[in-house]
């Protein structure tokens, strides 16, 4: 393999400059530390992060010349779901850890045949569609569900667990 056009070490949420190139990359694509990604224009970026990062569409990643690269969620397989009860759905969605977007009048789920059946099951429409995948961050100061210790007490009886 040849060298990278580029090398990013850090990465931070927002962009302060307009982007010197983009990265469109699906959800699962953007939980890296240190991977190789192909920019749209062809050229090549070695993300070389001191940690494992959630990237978040319109984050950028700072390359060691100072130049910023955006972060673009790409269309990707997903779930709709829609309801006359959306917050009810929700839970039962958060309830087995799904990462979700939330939107005022639907949800957007990975594709998984287990739960849109269970969601059907309790009133929920649900479709197939293709469009960037954006869901809510952690609840603990971490942009994602798995993958890092969630360490914590649930209730006044302190039942302590972790969700690894």
């Amino acid at each position: 393999m040849s060298a990278p056009d580029l090398t990013a070490r850090r990465y931070q949420g927002h962009a302060h400059a307009a982007p010197a190139g983009r990265a469109v990359l699906d959800y699962e694509s953007r939980f890296l530390r240190r991977k190789v990604l192909t920019l749209e224009d062809g050229r090549s970026l070695l993300a070389d992060l001191p940690q494992t990062t959630s990237l978040d569409h319109d984050g950028v990643l700072i390359a060691e010349d100072g130049s910023e690269i955006a972060i673009v969620a790409a269309p990707e397989p997903l779930l709709q779901v829609t309801g006359t009860d959306l917050p009810r759905i929700a839970w039962h969605i958060g309830n087995r850890h799904t990462p979700c977007q939330i939107e005022s009048d639907r949800l957007l789920i990975q594709r998984d045949h287990v739960i849109a059946d269970m969601l059907r099951r309790i009133g929920a429409e649900v479709i197939e569609v293709i469009e960037p995948f954006t869901p809510e961050g952690g609840a603990y100061g971490h942009g994602r569900t798995h993958g890092h210790d969630h360490s914590h007490s649930h209730g006044p009886e302190g039942h302590a667990h972790s969700h690894d």
